[in-house]
């Protein structure tokens, strides 16, 4: 007998009905591996294959009719092995001919007198049902027909059979506590499983959703719980014992004043260093919001206890003018390394050993950091930046090159509430909301492509100035062929209106090096223009770019515009964002429409998460946010904060080593068991 967390079967997949060598391994492609990988398998949508009355179909819908079949099939062939059968239905007292192209079997089963179910698209004017299945099932009804993501691999019918033959041999166990079905009306996992691929009704398939939600919403409410209890398990580290007033006279140096926001957010860091558990804080402020300053002076006051500091960044770039704008504000009060995989023999070797005796304060670098030879003496604080574009096991491999490092996440895509609930779960944010001084509100204004010219006026206006400007086209990812040729067109339009040597091109195709030239070149001002089919990396910074005109921007979402924006307005000269784009859908109008009207990055991503969903919000999956299967938490928001709460409940009061409970912890300790090995 075997026991997958969820359910109870004696047999395994290849002794159900169906599966043979070459369907099971079809299975494995699909990532189904057991019996309880293909009951979890679920519907990606169903088609309502309910039976309508005739006079109340649609023009041009799909629909699904019974009636009799009133005229023999004809069978006719035309082109090169395409065929269609064609004969007449009497349907609700109406005379309709059906048609189906290249389903050569259907002529079997048109017999005259049978009674068929037919489904297709209807043409009223022509009286014609296009047809795309036939039945000879009466049962007239509500059918509700589960939809698989399949890949091609395997019929439809012969999963039908295999999931069929799955809820025959298993018990599913129970998942949810009795109180908990009875307090919010919920379904346990056995009945909302079985509703999700068979269901009975409408009714019953929302009521198979909602509870099913809850079940995944609370078990990864459970798992955020239990691993916040992991991170701050074991023996009491020893506190950040850093030299207050040497961090206050660092402070009084800096050639600025610190806003209000970022001395709040710097207050929240130094308290929670002096706790005995290690901080995990999340830092979030719109682009522009000094950020790095709070690094800056968080890492020195690690200096100032005799602890080391570590910042990650996604690229090379990056890592460069990171460590360039640190070694300004530092000057000789610490020492500052750089380390990327581009750094190599001699130098590498003497960074690494400095690190490891202790020499270096601050290391700044890309994944080079976690590298196996990279040692330190005594790692205090892990900073990563725009941390949401490194893996877990990154995040993971660096804070544990020091035993009790605090961590401290920045990102300047600012996070909705919900969802830092649900990736961070019990992770403390601290936000920046407030602007530094002197800088002005960016510009936004929308031009069709039919205003180009007026476009290319205000460049040349910029350019006049002494000024430098982005020119950004869209990422096409069906075809990097198409990106590039559309980017050369405009590159080459750019440089036809303001010299061939004054403008630059950054396409998908270039090697790191050629990119880092480049925009080495933009930085130096080398080029007024520059053309990129990529984002410009969050966290370049060429205060001189005063405009960024952004091609097809309909195509990107509101927090990429928003990032993109932020590429300029980082000195006290006005700055512009051009928006291009005949959007043709009632969504790439209203992005467009919410760009030219506010600036506030924490209105543009609560409107981000609600137009385009979670999945697609940081456009990685390595964000640390789970793959739901059915619960969303922009729709399900309430439900996750419920599950949240009863998560807590259930840990606090021992509830969760309950036996009925055995297959909730079960499910609970093998996910643990994965996270920590990963």
């Amino acid at each position: 007998m075997e026991n997958q967390h969820l359910l109870i079967t004696d047999s395994t997949l290849k002794d159900l009905k169906g599966v043979g060598p070459k369907s099971l391994e079809n299975l494995n492609i699909l990532n189904i591996h057991s019996i309880e990988d293909l009951v979890l398998y679920l519907p990606y949508k169903y088609e309502d294959e309910t039976v309508i009355n005739l006079h109340e179909a649609e023009d041009g819908a799909k629909i699904t009719v019974q009636g009799k079949i009133y005229s023999a099939p004809v069978l006719a062939h035309f082109g090169r092995g395409k065929s269609k059968v064609s004969f007449h239905m009497m349907i609700d007292n109406v005379a309709v001919k059906i048609e189906f192209f290249n389903q050569m079997y259907v002529k079997r089963i048109a017999e005259i007198d049978k009674t068929v179910k037919v489904t297709g698209k209807w043409n009223r004017s022509k009286q014609v049902i296009q047809g795309s299945k036939i039945t000879e099932d009466e049962h007239s009804g509500v059918q509700l027909v589960p939809q698989y993501s399949l890949k091609g691999l395997i019929k439809r019918a012969q999963f039908r059979k295999m999931m069929d033959s799955a809820f025959q041999t298993v018990t599913i166990q129970p998942f949810l506590p009795d109180n908990l079905k009875e307090k919010y009306k919920l379904w346990d996992l056995d009945q909302s499983l079985y509703e999700l691929h068979v269901p009975s009704s409408h009714k019953h398939l929302l009521q198979a959703r909602r509870s099913f939600a809850f079940c995944e919403l609370l078990l990864f409410q459970l798992k955020m719980r239990m691993l916040n209890q992991l991170e701050q398990s074991g023996a009491p580290r020893s506190k950040v014992d850093y030299d207050i007033r040497k961090v206050k006279t660092f402070i009084d140096t800096l050639p600025f004043e610190l806003t209000d926001a970022q001395k709040q957010v710097v207050n929240e860091i130094f308290r929670e260093m002096k706790h005995e558990y290690r901080m995990n804080r999340l830092l979030q402020g719109d682009v522009g919001s000094g950020k790095t300053v709070v690094a800056a002076i968080c890492m020195y006051a690690l200096m100032t206890a005799g602890r080391q500091s570590a910042l990650m960044v996604p690229t090379e770039i990056l890592a460069e003018q990171h460590a360039e704008s640190l070694s300004e504000i530092y000057g000789d009060s610490l020492n500052i390394a750089l380390l990327t995989s581009s750094i190599k023999g001699k130098k590498r070797r003497l960074i690494l050993e400095a690190l490891e005796r202790g020499d270096i304060d601050v290391i700044v670098g890309t994944h080079a950091l976690i590298s196996e030879p990279v040692q330190f003496h005594d790692l205090g604080l892990v900073i990563t930046d725009e941390q949401h574009r490194f893996g877990v096991n990154q995040r993971k491999l660096l804070r544990e090159k020091g035993n009790d490092a605090n961590v401290l996440f920045m990102t300047a895509t600012p996070i909705p509430r919900t969802l830092a609930i649900s990736v961070f779960g019990e992770l403390d944010v601290s936000t920046i909301k407030q602007m530094p001084k002197g800088r002005k509100p960016i510009i936004t204004e929308w031009a069709k492509h039919e205003e180009i010219e007026i476009v290319h006026d205000k460049t040349a206006c910029e350019i006049r100035a002494g000024r430098q400007v982005y020119v950004i086209c869209p990422l096409i990812e069906a075809s990097e062929h198409l990106d590039v040729k559309n980017a050369i067109e405009i590159y080459e339009t750019y440089q036809a209106l303001f010299g061939a040597d004054k403008v630059g091109l950054l396409h998908g195709k270039m090697k790191t090096e050629e990119k880092d030239e480049v925009m080495n070149k933009f930085q130096n001002h080398e080029f007024d223009v520059i053309v990129s089919t990529t984002v410009v990396e969050v966290g370049v910074n060429v205060p001189n770019a005063t405009m960024i005109v952004i091609y097809d921007a309909q195509r990107f979402g509101l927090s990429t515009l928003h990032q993109l924006r932020g590429r300029v307005g980082r000195s006290s000269y006005q700055s512009y964002c051009i928006l291009v784009g005949n959007p043709e859908s009632e969504t790439g109008i209203e992005r467009l429409q919410i760009m030219t009207q506010t600036t506030d990055g924490f209105v543009l991503s609560e409107k981000d998460l609600e137009m385009r969903g979670p999945g697609d919000f940081f456009g990685i999956k390595q964000s640390g946010l789970p793959d739901f299967k059915v619960a969303n938490i922009v729709e399900d928001y309430r439900m996750l904060e419920v599950a949240r709460d009863e998560a807590s409940e259930l840990i606090i009061s021992g509830a969760i080593e309950q036996p009925e409970l055995h297959a909730l912890k079960m499910r609970l300790d093998a996910d643990l068991s994965v996270h920590q090995l990963d």
